[in-house]
């Protein structure tokens, strides 16, 4: 049964996230907030692509996360 997008993010507040973006790149990190668009806020980022890098905090708009996987 799939889960709501806005209670699994309710849901998962405050844990470890994996968002992939529409560019094929994924974040790993700590889900801080969001609001009412599904604009992200993750904690602790990593960026895991082409590059492998910590980025720390950062914002991501909604529109740019194809999908959301919980740890």
């Amino acid at each position: 049964m799939a889960t709501l997008p806005m209670k699994m993010l309710e849901e998962n507040l405050n844990k470890k996230v994996t968002l992939l973006l529409k560019d094929n790149r994924s974040l790993v990190g700590i889900l801080a907030g969001y609001d009412e668009y599904m604009n992200m806020t993750l904690d602790d980022a990593e960026e895991n692509g082409e590059v492998q890098r910590k980025i720390g905090k950062v914002i991501i708009r909604g529109s740019n996360v194809v999908r959301i996987t919980t740890k």
